[in-house]
């Protein structure tokens, strides 16, 4: 395992931040090369509690001489989120200094100028610089995996539509309970990675990218950090990097892809109508049906009619739930991916900020 770092300085005077690349030499040069990333939103630690298992994994084929293809790991991508303290609680999801999310406003470009993302890096501030290595290691992969959870949450995976059924080994691989079919029209990272495949050639869009993957992974919900569930998230990882011939295993054999692979349009986003405390009647993991009790609020405590109901506008599967029980106006509560498009509209790209 080759350990290297990279540093970020700061926008003040005596202000850096830096964080480890740990890279895996394959044997075989035709092997597809990896690129994972974990807790790109600083407080989403899933993702590194996996990665930390699974590099322990590929010590061990890398002295076996198993490692086929690159595979390069960046357990922890955001240093900066993870510096930031806000009242005692860790923010590291929004860059405080632009509130910009930290997993939007990657560069889109064509793979053809990916050197141009680390050239005059003095231009950009801290972040954008961040997201500028980020990016331009990732481009250096045919796979590029994005580690995320969400609040309270089934695990899951955000796939562009251009990767889908071939990327179907990977739900498989992991267990996963559903796919969110995206339309790839955002600026986040796996977003970001697929657009530079597409336009390759700038104004020629590619519909499909055989032998290429850009995903975000949601590792069921913040608290879900666990050894065993860690230790079994690698290992589904690792059953994935050995079905594509990137790390050698004759013992692994995937069986299908069982889950619902839902397109964005049929998520139905559940928001609060007032503000109040949520009182939960459906869990995730559970399929109601149109009509059923999701919630109640109660608006105005102690008052004759201080509550309110919230029902399902139609059937579906309970992806995620928000563990706040204080809710604002319009705050979400739930997504539910259902069996037909909503009604609601919704714009390009990304289900939330």
């Amino acid at each position: 395992m080759d350990i290297s770092e990279i540093v970020i300085e700061g926008d003040s005077t005596g202000v850096a931040w830096r964080f480890p690349i740990l890279r895996f030499g394959g044997s075989d040069p035709d092997a597809p090369k990896v690129y994972i990333q974990a807790a790109l939103h600083a407080g989403e630690l899933p993702g590194t509690a996996l990665l930390h298992f699974l590099c322990e994994r590929l010590r061990k084929a890398e002295a076996d001489g198993a490692i086929l293809g690159d595979i390069t790991v960046v357990p922890h991508a955001n240093p900066i989120g993870a510096a930031q303290g806000l009242f005692g609680e860790m923010e590291g999801r929004f860059d405080l200094g632009s509130r910009t999310n930290f997993n939007r406003d990657f560069p889109l470009i064509s793979l053809r100028d990916r050197s141009l993302l680390v050239e005059d890096l003095d231009r950009y501030r801290a972040p954008d610089r961040l997201k500028r290595h980020l990016i331009h290691m990732a481009l250096g992969a045919d796979l590029v995996i994005d580690l995320h959870c969400d609040d309270e949450s089934l695990q899951y995976a955000y796939i562009d539509e251009a990767f889908w059924p071939e990327a179907s080994d990977l739900a498989a691989a992991l267990g996963m309970d559903a796919v969110l079919l995206s339309d790839g029209e955002s600026s986040a990272f796996e977003e970001a990675v697929s657009f530079a495949w597409k336009y390759e050639t700038p104004g020629e869009k590619k519909p499909q990218l055989p032998g290429k993957l850009s995903v975000t992974v949601e590792l069921r919900g913040t608290r879900d950090v666990y050894p065993e569930m860690a230790a079994e998230d690698a290992a589904g990882l690792w059953r994935f990097l050995a079905a594509r011939g990137i790390v050698r295993d004759e013992t692994v054999k995937l069986s299908g892809f069982t889950g619902p692979a839902v397109p964005l349009d049929n998520v139905e986003m559940i928001r609060a109508p007032q503000a109040g405390t949520v009182l939960f009647h459906r869990n995730i993991g559970e399929r109601v049906s149109k009509g059923d009790l999701l919630a109640t609020i109660i608006v105005a405590p102690g008052m004759p009619d201080g509550a309110i109901e919230v029902r399902a506008p139609q059937a579906g599967l309970i992806v995620t739930r928000v563990s706040d029980r204080l809710v604002r106006r319009r705050g979400d509560l739930m997504k539910i991916g259902s069996d037909n498009p909503s009604a609601a509209t919704r714009k390009p790209g990304t289900l939330e900020d």
